[in-house]
């Protein structure tokens, strides 16, 4: 399989990807995902942290506390994952869990402190990323760019 950089653009700087390539928006998206998730996930663990970490801390953060089953629900974390997920924030005390008292069975995680002060900076990490991921992006046309996205998304999503 031919790496994608390889195929855009070669060493000698002449663009190779046939136009009819360029003008696909599945293709660009693509491209796209490949070079952001590659960003962020190097830049997180110079953070020593994981999209999930900073998906389960910005849920707690906003919604408060949940179960389990719930976090999964709200991240996207499959349910399978989210126990070593939930393992790895409370060895270093970002989250606390507790028997939910309704229901002994569950556990309620809760965002610590610690988490808190974690989230903030993991906020910064993502802005100084995402500030490098849409540099060409003029501040308007990034608003206008997270809208579009958020639009097509929320419409392939509705109802899953």
């Amino acid at each position: 399989m031919i790496r994608a950089e390889a195929a855009d653009m070669p060493d000698d700087g002449i663009r190779k990807t046939p136009d009819r390539l360029r003008r696909r928006a599945s293709r660009l998206l693509s491209q796209l995902t490949m070079r952001s998730d590659r960003l962020i996930t190097e830049g997180l663990a110079q953070a020593d942290a994981r999209n999930w970490h900073y998906a389960v801390l910005a849920s707690l953060q906003e919604f408060g506390p949940a179960s389990q089953a719930e976090l999964s629900r709200r991240s996207g974390i499959y349910r399978s994952d989210m126990v070593g997920v939930l393992n790895e924030l409370a060895e270093r005390d970002l989250v606390d869990r507790a028997p939910d008292p309704d229901d002994r069975r569950r556990n309620v995680i809760t965002i610590s402190s610690r988490g808190r002060r974690h989230l903030c900076r993991l906020d910064k990490v993502l802005d100084d990323l995402h500030d490098n991921l849409l540099a060409p992006l003029s501040p308007a046309e990034r608003d206008q760019f997270v809208h579009l996205l958020t639009r097509l998304l929320d419409h392939h999503t509705r109802g899953s």
